[in-house]
């Protein structure tokens, strides 16, 4: 009996012993880290104005760039950019070379089987466009056998264009910069971008226009891994907090609902 009840002490004691680490690992979180190191270290693609880009002064700016300085300034951290090609942010996510990615992403059921997503900042609209000799005027005109339509590899776009225009020829790009060189330089016929990447396009190219109709209604919002559950929790707080002050809608008339920040950037 006594050999017994040393037994069950000794088994007790180890397995309080495991559970006191597992609460000690789990107390550990990436919130954690970020303050004991004193960095916010994100992901981001400067390839996609207004939402980020170098600017003129080669500088880094936009309003996803802005959101992720706000968080690294309210923590007292410094903000460490990283960045990557749109279809390399996931796999580096992933591969844990950053916390979050601050981006254009739309939380797709794909990527959210994979990722931890924050609640949307703001809504995206999908439209096409395409150069101002061509006949078009709304979006579905581009649904046209033989036409080829330009998205960015990997992006919601190019899903958009398989679906909604179904007879036309898909061509993906690196960046949104490029389908909207490629396009002006007559390779391809059309393209599908967000409202306000298309009139920068605009502003940038003469030669293209913006066609009639929305095609998509997106929401974005940052992304990190999926154990990440703390830093998840964060970042919707944190958007709950910048609408509530306004100080979202202030960055979204400055970089989505207005050009007024090409003055300053371009």
């Amino acid at each position: 009996m006594k050999r017994y009840l040393r037994l069950l002490t000794a088994a007790l004691g180890l397995a309080a012993m495991v559970v006191g680490q597992s609460v000690a690992h789990a107390a550990d979180t990436i919130m954690d880290e970020i303050l004991q190191r004193g960095e916010l270290r994100v992901g981001v693609q400067t390839q996609g104005a207004p939402v980020s880009f170098v600017n003129k002064d080669g500088e880094r700016a936009g309003l996803a760039i802005d959101i992720a300085r706000m968080m690294a300034d309210d923590l007292g951290v410094k903000l460490v950019l990283q960045d990557y090609d749109w279809k390399g942010l996931i796999p580096a996510l992933l591969a844990g070379k950053f916390d979050l990615i601050a981006a254009d992403m739309t939380p797709t059921a794909e990527r959210t089987a994979a990722l931890l997503f924050s609640r949307p900042f703001f809504y995206q609209e999908t439209v096409a466009f395409t150069t101002t000799d061509k006949p078009y005027t709304t979006w579905q005109d581009l649904n046209v056998a033989g036409l080829n339509i330009g998205a960015v590899q990997g992006g919601t776009y190019v899903t958009a264009v398989k679906e909604f225009l179904p007879e036309t020829n898909v061509k993906e790009f690196a960046s949104g910069p490029t389908v909207a060189q490629a396009l002006s330089a007559g390779r391809i016929d059309g393209a599908l971008s967000d409202l306000g990447n298309v009139r920068g396009y605009a502003q940038e190219y003469d030669n293209l226009k913006l066609l009639d109709g929305v095609i998509t209604r997106e929401p974005l919002a940052f992304a990190t891994r999926k154990e990440n559950v703390h830093l998840k929790f964060w970042m919707d707080n944190y958007v709950e907090l910048i609408s509530a002050n306004h100080k979202l809608d202030r960055l979204l008339d400055y970089w989505w609902n207005t050009t007024a920040w090409q003055a300053d950037h371009k």
